[in-house]
């Protein structure tokens, strides 16, 4: 014990201890903002009683979603959707959902996905774009009652 109360004694009295500093960098790599627009509203157009009408992903009147955000990043799809569309108390109802992504404005060649509540995972182009085409198909009944009948399709993006 006292070799090493002697040996600390003499290291201290010539002055070979020293403090040691070390240093790290601090960084954040801060995201694009998300912007989504309604670009196109999904139109059946003209629907006739008992006639069950389908508008698929790829039609003129399917609608569309504009997606921009950091490019290669990955995001997931999420749905809001109405289970009839309405007029005034009349209900028209919705049977099924489908839908495309995309990075580019086409839906040729687009990804599929199913429209709902769970979310769907996917990834921006390289330009930080995503479009999302959407169809469905309206049933109404035998004697469905006449008129303009609407609803909201609702589409929330979110980064992972």
């Amino acid at each position: 014990m006292r070799v090493v109360m002697l040996t600390a004694a003499a290291l201290l009295a010539a002055g070979t201890v020293s403090a040691q500093t070390a240093s790290i960098t601090a960084k954040a790599n801060v995201f694009t903002p998300l912007v989504i627009s309604g670009a196109q509203d999904l139109d059946f157009q003209n629907v006739f009683p008992g006639a069950a009408k389908t508008v698929g992903p790829a039609a003129a009147s399917a609608g569309r979603f504009d997606i921009t955000g950091q490019a290669s990043a990955p995001i997931t799809l999420t749905f809001l959707l109405p289970s009839n569309l309405t007029n005034g108390a009349a209900t028209l109802p919705i049977g099924s959902w489908t839908g495309c992504r995309n990075p580019t404005n086409t839906a040729t060649g687009c990804t599929t996905l199913t429209p709902s509540a769970t979310a769907t995972n996917a990834t921006f182009g390289a330009a930080g774009t995503m479009f999302v085409f959407v169809g469905g198909t309206v049933t109404p009944g035998a004697s469905q009652a006449a008129g303009v009948y609407t609803g909201s399709v609702q589409l929330t993006v979110a980064y992972l």
